[in-house]
């Protein structure tokens, strides 16, 4: 939501007036990010105006040794400790290695004023742990291996180096360049109060100033930081969330990579500012091998990334006869607090490094089917009629969609848990409406409170000790939406559970089963607060600084309300929260999005980086605003954005108050068609979208994946952002340009084939093609070697789709192979967990025979569901015609041949059967 930076009592009934002075028509380089009134995008520091990463940017060269003579070996992990020259301060080293192939080390004080924040909840449990063993030990180093000897961490002393090989082969080294520091904690100078010290400190030691604002630090500076050579890669990737390329970029003369959750309206383009989100995720690739490093830390963290050659000389030659140039990545993490707690996946493939990280922060839940269709949002529909004839229209006009958004205007008074009463008088009846039409409702639950004291919620809040503190002891104020607000310390475990239990149905007037909740200004967002955010130096519960968390503010008001969706149906239904601000293992909570974008071609275009970042990190439910936030998409523009978006995990149409209106049938017959086709064609495609989810609930294979993940061989593919995959069998590159004819598509893999789907023609990959298209069409090609399951037609929403059969689209390879799953179950319960109700069927072609079979015998989910028709692609010669063998015995079926394309119609085959047709 747009946040105007302002304090005033009623900020949204202003909004209109205020924003009249925005030029809302106009090119990107016109839209601030604020107000005209505030000073722009200045609100946001810039790396110089960061003093702990100043500090440790201009800092010499670290000192550290390793004493080796300190190690002790556990049956889970490695001890030592680490000593800075000339200081008494020393570090403790732990290392663990798990049997899945990830790498800890956790650096922290060995003595401390007070314990250092370690980030709670984002793990999901221990890992299974391999025992470390001494593989070698000289007096300067010593060797570490585990398992079958292939991995080695080699820890050298003086100065301090952590070696990780394979066979003898350099994968990543920590502290190669003698970065690492810590900043040790200390007690407070002696003086009445912190606020009293010395003026001058220009390094922002115990207290510093940025624009009118002053933190003061309770026990002075804390930072962290580290530097990596990732050995061989020059291709890193993640690092979410930044409106920028998918392929990191080399950040020594430019702003480092910022991971700091902020309120960044229509977001600069091409900038390593920190938006909404965080996820500590770098991802390094090479032909050979993917690696991870996650940099477990909450607090504002900085990297940077070098990308340079490594020269070596060769074995056996004259110096300077014969030298060896390979790659490397140099990474630097600074962090402001917390202690170093870094990870290392080893991968070697993708899919490994995801598993890796998935076992560590969790699976992406398995959505509803319904948040899987298309919804419809505005801040803000009117009122209940205006709810109504929206949820009409897309009927009268045969588009189908699943859920219908409200946002702040829908509250009595920015009260959340609350309704206008002359608005939304039967909030229950309207919910009642939408659901007898297989239809939800979507309303939004802020983290900030008004400030009422005749509101029971607000004295709870108060009472119950459920809000942030100031540093002074008093309940922190700021202001959002409602005018003066406190906020929910979500970080507490019992203010979470208060929090949940409003949401049940006795608690949350006018609710029902059919509202789900949408988590919004959650970075958290303070219109008057520091960068628009919350001051570092505030108070959680446990007396930890809102600094060392600040990153997993969003993601605790995300599990809260999953928490409180779970608990209000008993723990059966799956619950759906968006939200807007994340962290890693947001991915367990529900869906995020990209926030206040803008409605340009620059931003659908950005959109598509922005969301294969997110999904390589975990974040796989992900979406943007179809259409722009902000400003009036022009008809082609709007058409595309919605084409885009029924290619992408998350499928939401959303738009400023300040906006024209722009549901699908507002723009003529020609974009209502096109609109209604994407949209069809999202619906048609679920069956193989929920597929695709439940592999990454169950795998953490993401759903939407950049082209390299498939092809990880292939170099030419690792800085490919504008196409992507969906699962193994879909390539899509969606238009992003205006008044085009046709788009240059890149097909991978010389030995590939690959079908256009608009027109079946087949082409050979290794090559680029000139795709057609018009202005209802987008270019999609099926992989040859996979199977595509959808549903025979779109229906009004994905309760009617249920009831249409599947058609089979089978895409020969050049052995004139093919393979591919089918996943089902209730849809919306944990009954697939909880009671095995689910259906997994495997289709596989062989020479000539189609077989259907049952892919995972402990599923026991019995479904009326049948294929009705299987297209074939790419079979070049019909040598039989085709017989369908099944319990029935065989039989033979009705079929069309044309233009090696083969379509077997009438099957009414039931899904949970074996069966094979012959050809």
């Amino acid at each position: 939501m747009l946040c105007p930076g302002i304090d005033t009592s009623d900020l949204s009934n202003n909004f209109l007036t205020v924003c009249g002075a925005m030029e809302v028509n106009v090119s990107t380089e016109s839209i601030e990010s604020v107000v005209p009134s505030d000073e722009g995008k200045e609100k946001f520091k810039k790396n110089d105006d960061i003093l702990f990463y100043r500090r440790q940017r201009d800092k010499a060269l670290s000192k550290y040794f390793a004493s080796l003579e300190t190690l002790v070996l556990t049956d889970r992990y490695a001890i030592l400790e680490l000593c800075e020259q000339g200081s008494q301060d020393r570090l403790c080293l732990q290392i663990w290695v798990s049997k899945n192939g990830t790498v800890r080390v956790l650096i922290d004080e060995l003595l401390s004023v007070k314990p250092r924040y370690r980030v709670p909840d984002v793990l999901i449990g221990e890992l299974s742990y391999d025992p470390l063993r001494v593989q070698w030990q000289r007096e300067d180093c010593l060797s570490l291996t585990w398992g079958l000897g292939h991995y080695q961490l080699i820890v050298s002393a003086s100065p301090f180096r952590l070696e990780v090989t394979y066979d003898g082969e350099e994968i990543v080294t920590l502290n190669p360049g003698n970065r690492l520091f810590f900043e040790t904690l200390q007690e407070p100078p002696r003086s009445s109060s912190v606020s009293h010290q010395v003026e001058d400190d220009p390094c922002g030691l115990w207290k510093e100033t940025f624009r009118q604002f002053q933190d003061i630090k309770a026990t002075g500076p804390s930072s962290v930081s580290m530097d990596l050579c990732l050995h061989g890669f020059s291709h890193t990737f993640g690092l979410p969330e930044h409106a920028d390329t998918l392929l990191l970029k080399d950040t020594s003369a430019t702003e480092a990579y910022r991971l700091y959750n902020l309120d960044v309206f229509a977001y600069e383009i091409d900038s390593r500012l920190g938006l909404y989100g965080s996820v500590p995720l770098l991802l390094a690739h090479k032909p050979e091998r993917t690696l991870g490093v996650f940099w477990l830390n909450a607090s504002e963290t900085l990297i940077d990334i070098k990308y340079s050659p490594k020269i070596t000389e060769e074995e056996n030659e004259p110096p300077g006869k014969k030298s060896k140039i390979t790659p490397q990545t140099d990474v630097r993490w600074i962090s402001e607090s917390g202690t170093i707690d870094c990870f290392i996946l080893l991968g070697p493939s993708p899919a490994q490094v995801f598993s890796q990280y998935a076992q560590l922060t969790g699976y992406q839940a398995l959505p509803p089917l319904f948040s899987l269709g298309y919804h419809q949002c505005r801040w803000n529909y009117e009122d209940e009629a205006d709810v109504k004839a929206v949820d009409g229209g897309f009927d009268l006009h045969n588009i189908p969609y699943d859920v219908i958004w409200l946002d702040i205007e829908h509250t009595n008074g920015k009260r959340y848990f609350t309704w206008d009463s002359k608005l939304f008088p039967k909030p229950v009846e309207l919910q009642h409406y939408l659901q007898k039409k297989n239809r939800k409702l979507v309303v939004i639950s802020d983290p900030h409170i008004k400030i009422d004291p005749d509101w029971s919620f607000y004295c709870e809040a108060k009472e119950g000790a459920h809000a942030m503190m100031t540093r002074d002891g008093g309940v922190y104020e700021g202001t959002c939406w409602p005018g003066e607000s406190c906020y929910l310390d979500f970080s507490s475990s019992r203010t979470r559970s208060w929090y949940a239990r409003q949401f049940s149905l006795n608690k949350y007037e006018g609710s029902t089963e059919s509202l789900f909740i949408w988590n919004d200004m959650n970075e958290p967002s303070v219109f008057n607060g520091p960068e628009q955010t919350m001051p570092k130096d505030a108070l959680h519960q446990g007396g930890w600084e809102h600094r060392e968390l600040h990153n997993l503010y969003g993601f605790y008001q995300h599990m809260a309300t999953f928490e409180g969706l779970l608990t209000r149906s008993g723990g059966m239904e799956r619950p759906f929260v968006l939200s807007r601000s994340f962290f890693a293992g947001s991915q367990r909570w529900g869906a995020i999005w990209t926030g206040d974008n803008v409605a340009t071609w620059e931003y659908l275009k950005i959109s598509i980086p922005m969301l294969l970042s997110l999904s390589l990190t975990g974040i796989h439910f992900c979406g943007a605003d179809v259409g722009g936030f902000v400003q009036d998409p022009d008809p082609e523009l709007l058409v595309r954005w919605y084409q885009a978006g029924a290619l992408q995990p998350f499928f939401r149409g959303h738009s400023a108050n300040i906006t024209k209106r722009r549901e699908p049938w507002l723009f003529g017959d020609d974009v209502t068609s096109a609109i209604r086709l994407a949209i069809q064609q999202r619906y048609r495609l679920l069956p193989y979208w929920y597929t695709l989810f439940h592999q990454a609930h169950t795998s953490a294979l993401p759903p939407i994946r950049p082209l390299w993940v498939e092809f990880p061989k292939d170099t030419s593919m690792f800085a490919v952002e504008n196409q992507y995959m969906i699962g193994s069998a879909l390539l899509v590159c969606p238009v992003t340009d205006p008044g085009v004819s046709e788009v240059k598509v890149l097909l991978p893999g010389s030995g590939e084939l690959w079908y256009d789907t608009n027109s079946t023609e087949v082409h050979r990959g290794g090559k680029t093609v000139d795709s057609p298209v018009t202005l209802n069409t987008v270019p999609v090609f099926q992989r040859g070697g996979t199977v595509v399951p959808r549903r025979a037609g779109s229906g009004s929403n994905t309760a009617d789709l249920q009831q249409l059969p599947f058609t089979l689209t089978v895409a020969l390879d050049s052995k004139g192979n093919a393979d591919g799953f089918l996943y089902l179950d209730d849809g919306h319960s944990f009954s697939f967990r909880d009671k095995m109700q689910f259906c997994l069927r495997r289709f596989s072609l062989r020479a000539g025979k189609l077989v259907s079979s049952c892919a995972d015998d402990k599923g026991l989910f019995d479904s009326v569901d049948k294929v009705e028709s299987v297209v074939i692609l790419g079979l070049n010669t019909l040598k039989r015609k085709p017989t369908l063998k099944s319990g029935a015995g065989k039989t033979a079926v009705m079929f069309t041949f044309e233009a090696k394309c083969l379509t077997i119609t009438g099957l009414g085959l039931g899904i949970h059967e074996d069966w094979e047709i012959i050809m």
